[in-house]
């Protein structure tokens, strides 16, 4: 929690405008045998955790706000008042236990819903479930790292958002580039960040909270143009 709070100030030092987090539960996901499992069960956010977030995001100024993957988390995070949704890539498959209830949790709320489907997945199906949700589409290739030569920027700058996880911030930029070119009202892009000194499971394909401030100094430079 102390981790989860640092990243939470310095991301907004950075001048973010947001944290999301995932709140899941280890067994509908993985089995015990899967190699990281000792990382995974340890890295659950709780209902108490959960909020205890929430209000320190709320006290330092900063949006927070969660990839849902039970129903459970959807209704706490609904008394909450979480102003947004993400869908990771995953839960677009439909194959976790509660996928397709997760997600009509999530479109009963008539939030905007913002959606990875670097994995695939039906997106007529998952229009259809927010029909009545403001939606917003990322472009993702659910790599860890991404190699840089594989993005399509063709097919990038159709999508209003990034879902970014190549090394380094300068996919992040060009994306930036692409959507402000087309004169696109709205762009957003998500990076996993970490603290300088992390050395968890995502540290190697995420970005620094020096990284970040970087990524959101040059961005707001482009905004300007």
């Amino acid at each position: 929690m102390d981790k989860a709070k640092k990243l939470i100030m310095e991301s907004n030092v950075a001048g973010a405008d947001g944290v999301k987090f995932q709140m899941w539960r280890a067994s509908d996901l993985y089995t015990t045998d899967h190699p990281e499992w000792n990382n995974i069960i340890k890295s659950e956010l709780s209902f108490e955790q959960t909020t205890e977030l929430k209000q320190y995001a709320d006290e330092v100024g900063i949006d927070f706000f969660c990839s849902a993957f039970y129903p459970d988390a959807v209704t706490h995070l609904e008394s909450l008042n979480v102003k947004q949704y993400k869908v990771a890539s995953r839960t677009c498959l439909f194959e976790d236990p509660w996928s397709l209830e997760t997600l009509q949790s999530k479109a009963d709320t008539k939030k905007k819903i913002i959606i990875s489907m670097g994995m695939g997945g039906e997106k007529n199906r998952i229009n259809e479930i927010f029909n009545d949700n403001e939606t917003l589409y990322c472009y993702c290739i659910s790599e860890y790292p991404t190699n840089f030569n594989k993005i399509n920027w063709d097919d990038a700058k159709k999508f209003t958002g990034f879902s970014d996880h190549t090394l380094g911030i300068n996919a992040a930029v060009i994306f930036a580039c692409l959507k402000k070119e087309q004169n696109d009202e709205e762009a957003y892009i998500e990076k996993h960040v970490k603290l300088k000194d992390s050395i968890g499971p995502d540290a190697s394909t995420s970005i620094d909270t020096d990284q970040l401030k970087k990524l959101v100094d040059i961005i707001r430079q482009i905004e300007k143009i």
